[in-house]
């Protein structure tokens, strides 16, 4: 029988990240891995050497050789969203199941004491979910205190207002996020922006954010009202917060995409 192997998905987000700190001394033998997009964030890949340097481990890449523009590509030039997450499919799930094999594995995922996602990311029988924040009451202050503690902190893209890992055009964003973008790495913003054309299979044009394109969304009269909606909903969260956190308090702003993103990409 095959000895049972340990593993941590890591997605460049606050809770895999504090997860892996949980658990260094508390599973030795654990194996630690990252499914590469080639589209992250720099902030991300900065950050998985942050905890590569804390673990004392090196971080496995997963998906190395095959990135997102190859299976946009095989998807014929359709970008994905919520409700075509090919991107999910493909570039997590996939990588990570080949990873796996079928070899016996209990998989850590950081979901807290305080949430009320659910959804796990693989149905193999030979995957068998483990949720340490869960089992033991961690909540989103002690996640914090974790990452402050050990000296690896937030994720870097928190400081210009990114709430959540993942590729820099992930459909997922809020509007404000994409304006953050825009404003923070413009270069990044004309690339997600160069994917929304026509697709060839019916001639629609796809678009990353709900409803509206990037170039329309870039615009300064719209990106300055996106911005004073944002403010708004942020000072009347505020008022009604009633000792939430600032993350708490920060989390949606009415304009996100519906659904969940899946869990290995923004933990």
């Amino acid at each position: 029988m095959k000895p049972t192997r340990h593993l941590l998905s890591l997605s460049g987000g606050k809770d895999s990240a504090a997860l892996a700190i949980y658990m260094r001394d508390r599973v030795p033998d654990m194996e630690y891995i990252f499914s590469d997009t080639r589209k992250e964030l720099p902030e991300t890949y900065q950050y998985l050497e942050s905890i590569e340097d804390y673990l004392g481990k090196r971080v496995h890449r997963l998906n190395a050789d095959l990135g997102f523009d190859h299976w946009y590509d095989v998807y014929g030039g359709m970008i994905p969203s919520n409700h075509r997450r090919w991107c999910t499919k493909m570039l997590k799930l996939k990588p990570f199941e080949a990873h796996v094999g079928d070899d016996p594995v209990l998989n850590y995922v950081g979901l807290r004491a305080d949430e009320n996602r659910s959804g796990y990311i693989s149905h193999k029988p030979n995957i068998t979910p483990v949720y340490p924040f869960q089992e033991d009451g961690l909540k989103l202050p002690d996640i914090e205190r974790i990452l402050r503690d050990s000296g690896v902190g937030m994720p870097p893209y928190t400081k210009w207002g990114r709430s959540r890992s993942g590729c820099f055009f992930c459909f997922y964003q809020q509007k404000i996020e994409w304006v953050r973008l825009k404003e923070t790495y413009p270069d990044l913003y004309e690339k997600a922006k160069a994917y929304e054309v026509p697709f060839e299979g019916s001639g629609n044009t796809f678009t990353w954010s709900e409803r509206e394109s990037l170039s329309e969304l870039e615009r300064p009269e719209r990106m300055q009202a996106i911005k004073e909606e944002y403010e708004r909903r942020r000072l009347a969260r505020e008022r009604r917060s009633d000792g939430l956190t600032l993350a708490q308090v920060f989390a949606g702003d009415g304009d996100e995409p519906e659904g969940d993103a899946c869990l290995i990409c923004t933990l």
